[in-house]
């Protein structure tokens, strides 16, 4: 079985060497893509000087489209499993991929994501929203299994995720032009078309953010334009319920903790998300 790794890139030199000496010291041998969008900084240059190793691809940054950039780098690799990583995301061992690999136990399974570790210097209220979408416990889902999870079936990220190629071309690939939420969409055309999801909590990344409030309301707003655009594919499901359910959870830990200013910092941006998500919505059915 080939794998391949797939990598886009806009000024990430500071994450980059790092990422690529520990993802070429996973002990199994993958072909690495970079598909970089004219940084203007020294991350074409880091990772040139992995000649042999990776290859690089440059694109015009007003072309990058997470669909379709994606569905151009998947086209350019060769492996049947072709795993996808943000720059920002780092194996938290030399042991992750071959881990995330296994999660394909059966044939139906289409796609696989790891379990992202939040770096040590984030808000706490970020660590606790990481312990919240990224538990400890293994989980394999199907379509009949839709009702029972809500709008979590279709969670999926590509900070770091693997997809079986007979799969992603069997759906038509992830959608050309999106705004955001390409991984969750595919998710959905996996599960509607008789494949399974795994999750691998011992498949493990670095991986966390954040964000601005300025950076939260323009993220939010393209992840609620892209639920209202979509809406069909997700059957209507209703992210409210699994949000509240977070906010309860990472306010009732900062409390126990008495993290009394990462409980306010989190409430002001819980706030500008939900702003920012209605407004999305909104843009999209005036537009529509």
């Amino acid at each position: 079985m080939k794998v391949s790794l797939i990598i886009p890139t806009y000024n990430g030199e500071k994450y980059l060497k790092k990422l690529l000496n520990c993802l070429l010291n996973q002990g199994i041998s993958v072909e690495i893509l970079l598909v970089d969008s004219q940084s203007t900084d020294e991350t074409v240059a880091v990772a040139k000087k992995f000649e042999g190793q990776v290859q690089v691809i440059s694109i015009a940054k007003e072309s990058f489209n997470h669909g379709a950039t994606r569905n151009m780098a998947f086209r350019k690799c060769t492996g049947d499993i072709v795993i996808f990583m943000t720059q920002d995301a780092l194996p938290v061992d030399n042991g992750a991929v071959e881990r995330l690999l296994r999660g394909f136990s059966s044939e139906d399974i289409a796609a696989v994501y790891g379990r992202q570790i939040p770096y040590k210097e984030s808000p706490e209220y970020e660590k606790m929203t990481r312990a919240f979408n990224y538990p400890e416990k293994k989980r394999i889902w199907r379509e009949e299994d839709i009702e029972t999870y809500g709008v979590k079936s279709y969670f999926f990220s590509n900070a770091f995720a693997a997809y079986r190629r007979t799969a992603w071309e069997q759906v038509g690939g992830f959608d050309e032009q999106i705004l955001t939420n390409e991984d969750m969409l595919i998710a959905a055309k996996f599960l509607h078309q008789g494949f399974a999801l795994a999750y691998v909590p011992d498949a493990q990344v670095y991986h966390s953010h954040k964000f601005s409030l300025r950076e939260d309301y323009r993220r939010n707003y393209k992840i609620g334009y892209t639920m209202e655009q979509y809406k069909e594919r997700l059957y209507g499901a209703n992210s409210s319920q699994e949000g509240v359910r977070m906010v309860r959870f990472v306010t009732g830990n900062l409390l126990k903790k008495m993290k009394l200013i990462n409980l306010f910092s989190f409430c002001c941006h819980v706030f500008v998300r939900l702003m920012a998500n209605k407004m999305g919505k909104r843009a999209y059915r005036k537009k529509a």
